[in-house]
């Protein structure tokens, strides 16, 4: 049997390629015991024209302080690893406690050290980003975990300026039972966590699947929510130039981005 071979031409220079920019990506580091986050965030993307790829990051349950901050020194490595050489527009690293107990300094240094020409975010950059978007200065917070980590969030969201009315947390210490957690569960519970004061909800974890409940959650409390994987899965689009609503991921979806925070570094 004959093959006929037809040359295309150098990928460096000829026609018959695209350009290695010419695709929006947007790359996940992930803890490896997450199981929510590329659904959340596959859904929330779709049609957008955004590449989408992920990575694994060692870690070992339980949640806590020193299983969390273990993560800041194979950050690097993990977004090495995001199909090397190819350019990215934005590395979002899906752990909203790790952030809050990293910082963003932190992880953003390690992130650039791997993909220096990326935007780089987190949950906890991005929820703050979700809520100045929706004009937003009180909230409530929900999380699963166990109260020495629910504090440093809800201390984060105070540091940047927040009224923070309430903090509610379930104390569950393996993400992968987070992950598990029934969406009439959830809706219960964030009604449960809303205060009264509050004009927005924040639902902090990657692992929660939350993201999925949004627009049932804001049609029962009549105020926003913003949940990790939504605000990221938000902020990435807007920084990729994307701006279109997404059916079901809540009234956050009908805002832009800042500019100042569009311009400056996440």
């Amino acid at each position: 049997m004959d093959v006929r071979v037809s040359p295309l031409g150098s990928p460096a220079r000829s026609s018959a390629f695209l350009a290695p920019e010419a695709v929006r990506r947007v790359g996940l580091v992930l803890l490896e015991t997450d199981l929510t986050s590329e659904r959340d965030f596959a859904r929330l993307t779709h049609g957008s024209g955004v590449a989408v790829y992920a990575n694994r990051v060692a870690f070992s349950n339980p949640v806590s302080a020193e299983s969390l901050s273990a993560l800041e020194e194979r950050l690097a490595r993990a977004a090495t690893a995001l199909v090397p050489e190819a350019p990215f527009d934005v590395i979002h690293f899906g752990c909203t406690s790790a952030s809050a107990v990293i910082g963003d300094a932190g992880v953003e240094a390690a992130v650039r050290a791997a993909k220096p020409g990326a935007r780089v975010i987190n949950p906890m950059v991005a929820a703050d980003a979700a809520l100045s978007a929706l004009d937003v200065t009180r909230i409530s917070i929900l999380t699963p975990y166990v109260p020495d980590i629910a504090r440093p969030v809800a201390e984060r969201f105070a540091a940047l300026g927040y009224a923070v009315d309430g903090v509610t947390c379930w104390a569950i210490e393996d993400d992968r039972d987070m992950a598990r957690i029934k969406p009439d569960v959830l809706v219960r519970e964030a009604i449960a966590a809303t205060a009264r004061e509050a004009e927005a909800l924040f639902i902090s974890c990657t692992a929660v699947p939350a993201a999925e409940v949004v627009a049932l959650i804001e049609s029962e409390i009549d105020r926003p929510v913003v949940t990790s994987n939504q605000a990221a899965a938000w902020m990435a689009l807007r920084l990729c130039g994307v701006d279109h609503d997404v059916p079901g991921g809540g009234r956050l979806f009908s805002r832009p981005l800042a500019g100042d925070v569009q311009r400056g570094s996440a």
